[in-house]
């Protein structure tokens, strides 16, 4: 039986993490079911890399302890046991000792809505609610300008609706920067000349 017949059958978060995945790619782990993760398009990644850069030099300005990090494990909060979710970017707000394969107590959640991932982004996007250190989470979509913020309560609530942005300025409130969403786009085809 191959690696991918014997992945097939519900998996633990442990089994995940000592999984020999069958061939080079991304993995999540949803609902007990490894889900290889396809490459980004050309406007997903460079939203994602403009976001990173954006937030890091920010970060580096204002001497924050936060750091940003591109595809950072997530283990939510409900069903631990079956889930590993893998968001664009995230930023921890902590420092650490030894190495981390799922990052403990992050901030923000950054997701890139594509056409071909909205539901399992949406799906990822509610689990993130669940972990209580969270406390925005951005999903940008790359078919226009503009993102979904949504922020947990001062009551640890999160809001029925996101708040759309499509011009502007973005906050993300979290970790204290902020930036015109058009420099999101600076590099895609979307970009306003």
């Amino acid at each position: 039986m191959s690696a991918l017949a014997n992945a097939a059958a519900s998996m633990t978060l442990r089994d995940f993490l000592s999984w020999e995945e069958p061939y080079e790619a991304r993995w999540e782990l949803v609902e007990g079911q490894p889900m290889a993760m396809a490459p980004a398009t050309r406007t997903h990644a460079a939203i994602q890399a403009e976001l990173g850069r954006l937030i890091a030099n920010a970060l580096v300005e204002k001497a924050s302890p936060c750091s940003v990090l591109i595809n950072p494990g997530i283990v939510p909060r409900v069903r631990s046991d079956a889930n590993f979710r893998v968001p664009d970017l995230g930023v921890v707000c902590r420092g650490y000792e030894k190495e981390e394969l799922c990052v403990s107590e992050p901030t923000l959640l950054i997701e890139v809505l594509s056409p071909g991932n909205e539901s399992r982004t949406r799906s990822n996007v509610w689990t993130y609610t669940t972990i209580p250190s969270v406390k925005e989470i951005a999903i940008f979509r790359t078919e226009a300008i503009g993102a979904e913020m949504l922020r947990r309560g001062e009551d640890g609530n999160w809001p029925a609706a996101a708040e759309v942005v499509e011009a502007g300025e973005l906050a993300f409130r979290s970790i204290g920067v902020q930036f015109p969403i058009e420099a999101v786009y600076r590099t895609t085809r979307l970009a306003k000349g």
